[in-house]
């Protein structure tokens, strides 16, 4: 499955860039043998006035080119955020086909296999946070997760999956454009519930990387 969180084919900065220049004029047309009888004195060149002009534009230029360097800094930046979250986001969808195509298969828990797959889970969801900064609503209660017991180590894997399976196919993720109030309702909603998906593969695939880990040594 490909989400698009973003947009990659709508410019997000069109760079302006001025091009300074400067003219100077000053020739007189001179007459064989003179000036003209009725020309006034030269005019006075200032050459400090000059420096100043020249000063101002090789300012202005250096400003137009630091303000082009941070745009395109910028914009490497968000380019890299977006391909991070495109690989956390299919990352935790194929570990999680991994967990399930063994749940199914009904195979003897791999401690080993599973404190790596969770851990992967775990690091890639706290990465996509980074960026989410999903929060729990004000009126639910953080609740701290008891240490899972060695015989619920199975059913916990199929919540992960299925929280998995939630998150990736929320709608906020999916489409973040609303045309009208009530499809801003909606969408506000799906994001508390996208929120509230993502803490939960946190804290749930935390508590079962610690699990495992401490299981894999019986094996």
């Amino acid at each position: 499955m490909i989400c698009r969180i973003l947009n990659l084919n709508n410019p997000w900065w069109i760079v302006v860039a001025g091009i300074f220049s400067l003219c100077l004029a000053g020739s007189t047309l001179a007459q064989p043998g003179g000036r003209p009888a009725n020309a006034g004195p030269p005019a006075t060149i200032n050459p400090k006035r000059d420096d100043l002009l020249r000063q101002i534009d090789e300012s202005k230029l250096r400003s137009a080119e630091m303000d082009i360097g941070r745009e395109e800094e910028s914009q490497k930046h968000v380019q890299a955020a977006i391909a991070n979250m495109k690989e956390d986001f299919s990352r935790i969808q194929v570990v999680r086909n991994d967990i399930a195509r063994n749940l199914v298969a009904r195979k003897p828990l791999d401690y080993r296999l599973v404190s790596d797959q969770t851990a992967e889970i775990n690091k890639r969801a706290t990465r996509l946070n980074v960026y989410m900064r999903a929060h729990a609503p004000e009126d639910e209660k953080e609740n701290s997760l008891a240490e899972l017991k060695t015989e619920e180590m199975v059913s916990a894997l199929v919540r992960l999956c299925k929280l998995i399976d939630s998150f990736t196919e929320n709608p906020a993720l999916k489409n973040a454009a609303t045309i009208d109030s009530i499809a801003i309702a909606k969408a506000k909603k799906n994001k508390v519930n996208a929120d509230r998906d993502l803490l939960a593969i946190i804290k749930l695939s935390a508590g079962l990387h610690k699990k495992s880990a401490n299981l894999r040594m019986s094996q």
